[in-house]
C-alpha cells in the first residue's frame, strides 16, 4: 500500500514538472515570436548610459593580442615546441602548478 502511495506521489510530481515545463515553453515561444531588442533579465525597467561603443572599446583592450597569441601558439604546437610559461605559476606545458 505504501508503494502505491509513493508511486502516486511520484506521478503527481512528474505531472506537475511537465506542466511547469509546458508553461515555460509557452512563455519562450511568445517571447521568440516578437523580434527586437531584449533587455537583460532583471533589468527590464532599468535605464543605463552604457553604450555598445563602450563594449567595443573594452573588448578591443582586453582582446587586443588574442589573434597574435593564438597564431603563435598554433605555430609552436605545429612545431611541437613547449609553451612558454605566462607566469611564475605555470610550468613549461602552460599548465598551472599547484
Amino acid at each position: 500500500m505504501a508503494d502505491r502511495m509513493t508511486e502516486k506521489q511520484h506521478d503527481l510530481e512528474r505531472q506537475q514538472a511537465l506542466d511547469r515545463l509546458r508553461e515555460e515553453e509557452k512563455k519562450d515561444l511568445e517571447v521568440e515570436a516578437h523580434r527586437g531588442a531584449r533587455p537583460l533579465e532583471g533589468f527590464a525597467g532599468g535605464h543605463t548610459t552604457w553604450t555598445g561603443d563602450q563594449d567595443d572599446e573594452a573588448a578591443a583592450r582586453v582582446h587586443a593580442g588574442d589573434a597574435e597569441a593564438s597564431w603563435e601558439a598554433s605555430e609552436r604546437q605545429a612545431r611541437l615546441e613547449p609553451a612558454e610559461p605566462q607566469s611564475e605559476d605555470e610550468d613549461d606545458s602552460g599548465l598551472r602548478r599547484e
